[in-house]
């Protein structure tokens, strides 16, 4: 028995403390005892690169390997995650449709039932962008333009059910505005089809917009993050621009499987990650690729989830969403 190990046995034995207390502090101080795995989606995702940045900090903190498993799309990780014990070793990268698909479709996971939120980890903030050949240079111009010619205007996501679609409703439910939602195989096609004007807006993240709108290829409006993002220099917010209270962002967040996870465990692997992403080093890596660090508790991380699961369903209902 190590001497920490003894000490705590001793004040137990001695009623001093409570044999909850003694259960965590057993629990952390064994934890890890072998291998951590971090499930995520396919290779090349936001998903996986942010788990690909957090493994080797992990790896130093807690003494174990850190390893990255990549099982296809973020369904398919959920799916394999839950099946693991709750023992701490297995934890999940996944960002917002995570816990927004339960919303279009049932999914062989339950975010409450089977997870614990560890921490958001990061966030990527939205732009709101237009074809060079739409009349206007500010989001109260779109919009006004916008309501003088209802259904002519249409706009590209990756997908049916996507961040970017669902934002895109959303502008459409908060300026009274009709727009036709046109969906592509992926984020490129669809900023492709912008660029040439196929399409006359979108919402996507900063880090594919940007370049764009710097080389002069379409016109970015504005971000759709609450307050002015370091992501967007010089770009003001669609809610402080004409719509307020609109909100688009991207979330990644890392969580431990099992809800029932001892909440020593979640506390260690929450402090081991905040603490390695705000590094200054670690800050940069992820600003250079388009998105901000937050670094939360998981308290605050399950109040964005539940803020973002609300925003969501309300828009699904309104426009009578649903994907089989």
């Amino acid at each position: 028995m190590t001497p920490l190990r003894a000490s705590v046995a001793a004040i137990a034995s001695l009623g001093l403390l409570h044999p909850a207390a003694f259960t965590i502090a057993h629990a952390q101080q064994d934890y890890p005892v072998r291998s951590v795995r971090i499930i995520t989606a396919a290779a090349g995702g936001g998903s996986d690169f942010v788990a690909r940045i957090i493994a080797p900090g992990l790896t130093a903190a807690l003494g174990q390997p850190v390893i990255v498993e990549n099982r296809g799309t973020g369904v398919l990780a959920g799916e394999a995650a839950a099946r693991a014990p709750a023992d701490g070793h297995t934890l999940a990268v996944q960002g917002g449709a995570f816990w927004i698909h339960s919303l279009l479709r049932k999914t062989p996971y339950d975010v409450d039932r089977d997870f614990a939120p560890v921490s958001l980890l990061v966030r990527e903030v939205n732009v709101l962008a237009i074809s060079n050949a739409v009349p206007a240079t500010t989001v109260k111009e779109l919009i006004a333009y916008a309501r003088t010619v209802p259904g002519k205007l249409n706009f590209s996501s990756p997908g049916v059910g996507s961040t970017t679609h669902l934002a895109g409703e959303m502008l459409q439910s908060m300026t009274g505005t009709k727009m036709v939602h046109v969906p592509y195989q992926g984020n490129q096609p669809a900023i492709t089809a912008l660029i040439s004007g196929e399409v006359q807006l979108a919402i996507f993240d900063a880090g594919l917009i940007m370049p764009h709108a710097r080389a002069g290829k379409l016109r970015a409006l504005a971000a759709t993050s609450l307050e002015p993002s370091a992501l967007t220099p010089g770009l003001t917010t669609v809610s402080a621009a004409g719509v307020p209270g609109f909100e688009s962002i991207g979330m990644t967040g890392l969580f431990v499987v099992g809800a029932k996870t001892s909440p020593s465990i979640i506390s260690r692997v929450n402090q081991e990650v905040v603490r390695f992403i705000n590094r200054p080093e670690v800050r940069e890596q992820f600003l250079k690729a388009g998105v901000e660090i937050v670094g939360s508790t998981p308290e605050q991380f399950t109040e964005a989830m539940r803020a973002d699961i609300a925003r969501t369903s309300r828009v699904i209902r309104e426009i009578g969403l649903k994907v089989e």
